[in-house]
């Protein structure tokens, strides 16, 4: 009987619990229905250096022209999705977040992207991010970040918004869906080749047999006819064999031609990468972050990035070249400050190169 009472007692307070969480949902939706926005609070987080290249009113007038309805909507009404869609589109918006509180207090949340450089080279200008989020750089707005100059033609276009990793993988994707179509190319190739193959056996096995009353004149004449028939069919085979070859050559030229321009997205990318890695070198040493006030880019004619640099200090410029053995040439040129041009004098010489591994090669 205990047992029944128990069971009967739980069942109360599981009614009584789905009941108030019913009745308290149902005064919230009425609420909520009958309530509407009374003011539109944005808050920008993870402010950079007191810089920001977002602003309340910014998010505000993306809202506007969102044509999404704020204060005085119902609270029910109002689109939060759309509203975080819109802020998010823009790329310099890493997060966003926003909702309603129960008195009415639309309240939109945004933290914005840290840029570690911003990119200023031939139709491009673009903050890039530490991990390689690429976003134009708004015209309204800026943060100080060292500027990266030059001929530089960097692997996404010029209005790109997102990570650059992300872009070139989808072009290595595409590159090898058109490898595998090329392949399925050859698939005709290949069945012409069994066939040829199987002709040329076929002319192998032509044989003549000497008749019982066959003259041997008649025979010799016979057998020089179908010497000379195979030798034309030999002839014709060999000519579409290195036809059907040529074919086959010329779809595998293109799917190597897919293949080395793989090979140039990703080095294009890992270029990218240390241009980024580059300039964080130079922000967190001291000394460099306050002697270097350029960095130029340039895309070398095959292809590679090497990099100039022009200091505070003296009127020559630093070919630094590839972007290689870093910490080895800023230590060599560093000597060099220290213990040539400090007694030369930092106006004899126009460039100084640290591009050759163990010399500093300089030129008036």
């Amino acid at each position: 009987m205990r047992r029944f009472a128990k069971i009967g007692l739980m069942l109360l307070l599981w009614a009584f619990v789905a009941g108030f969480v019913l009745y308290f949902g149902h005064r919230a939706d009425v609420h909520r229905a009958r309530t509407t926005v009374r003011s539109l609070e944005v808050v920008v987080e993870d402010s950079v250096r007191n810089e920001s290249l977002v602003t309340g009113e910014l998010v505000r007038s993306w809202i506007a022209r969102g044509k999404i309805a704020t204060v005085g909507e119902p609270l029910d009404r109002v689109d939060l999705a759309g509203i975080e869609r819109v802020v998010r589109q823009k790329g310099f918006v890493d997060r966003v977040s926003a909702y309603v509180s129960y008195d009415g207090v639309l309240r939109v949340e945004v933290t914005q992207r840290r840029p570690a450089l911003r990119l200023r080279v031939d139709g491009y200008d673009s903050y890039v991010t530490a991990d390689g989020f690429v976003f134009p750089a708004p015209t309204l707005t800026a943060v100080y970040v060292p500027v990266v100059t030059g001929s530089y033609t960097p692997p996404v276009p010029a209005q790109y918004v997102g990570y650059v990793g992300d872009y070139i993988s989808s072009l290595v994707e595409q590159s090898e869906a058109r490898i595998v179509e090329l392949q399925h190319e050859k698939v005709p190739f290949f069945e012409k080749e069994k066939e040829i193959a199987d002709s040329v056996r076929a002319v192998r096995r032509m044989l003549i047999k000497k008749g019982i009353f066959e003259s041997h004149d008649n025979f010799d004449e016979r057998v020089a006819r179908l010497r000379a028939h195979k030798a034309d069919l030999r002839r014709k085979y060999r000519y579409e064999e290195r036809e059907n070859e040529r074919r086959i050559d010329a779809v595998t030229a293109r799917q190597e031609a897919e293949r080395e321009n793989q090979k140039k997205l990703r080095k294009r990318y890992e270029d990218f990468l240390k241009l980024i890695n580059f300039v964080k070198y130079i922000e967190e040493d001291s000394f460099w972050s306050a002697e270097i006030v350029q960095i130029v880019a340039v895309t070398i004619s095959n292809g590679d990035l090497e990099v100039e640099l022009v200091p505070r200090t003296g009127d020559h410029t630093v070919l630094f070249g590839a972007i290689e053995d870093v910490e080895e040439k800023f230590d060599r040129l560093l000597a060099f400050y220290e213990n040539g041009l400090g007694n030369i004098g930092w106006e004899n010489y126009r460039t100084i190169s640290v591009k050759y591994k163990g010399q500093v090669v300089c030129r008036k």
